[in-house]
């Protein structure tokens, strides 16, 4: 029994490591962020916590985009709490995971896919939701649509309004 015990132990173990709740494709916007501000800093005043909070403030007043606007607007009021591990060089992926405990909608922020040159297999891996955001980007209503194919098939018939799509 004590090495079944052992055995569970190492079982779930291994399981909550394989179900942490941020994936390899999550934080893509806040890592981008947290890079920039590493990246528009001196090496000296990384390790500084008061020069990092500059730092963040200095990014989030820039000219940004929507999705980086987004995180200026979720770390801007923890800017302490992202300067004690910044400044002691933890990587950027890292520091995101770290500040999501604390507020899971950092990592919810996501690029926007481009929709242009989508193969009909790609657009059944997008998820009805993002269907629906394409069409209502294109300003059509796909009336009596239930199923994701009739979605597929809708997104496809208007890939002529597509200009430029983001989602």
């Amino acid at each position: 029994t004590m090495k079944t015990a052992a055995l569970l132990a190492a079982t779930a173990a291994a399981l909550a490591g394989l179900a942490s709740p941020v994936s390899a494709g999550d934080c893509e916007v806040c890592i981008k962020v947290m890079q920039d501000v590493r990246d528009s800093m001196d090496k000296a005043d990384i390790k500084k916590k008061p020069k990092v909070e500059a730092a963040i403030g200095e990014y989030c007043k820039s000219e940004l985009g929507p999705r980086e606007r987004k995180i200026c607007y979720y770390i801007d009021p923890i800017k302490r709490d992202i300067a004690q591990p910044f400044s002691t060089g933890m990587p950027v992926d890292r520091v995101c995971k770290r500040i999501n405990q604390s507020n899971s909608e950092i990592c919810g922020v996501k690029f926007p896919l481009k929709t242009e040159k989508l193969e009909p297999k790609d657009l059944s891996k997008l998820r009805v939701k993002q269907l629906k955001s394409i069409l209502a980007d294109r300003g059509v209503e796909c009336t009596g649509c239930l199923e994701k194919d009739e979605f597929i098939k809708k997104v496809q018939d208007t890939e002529h309004l597509a200009g430029n799509d983001e989602f």
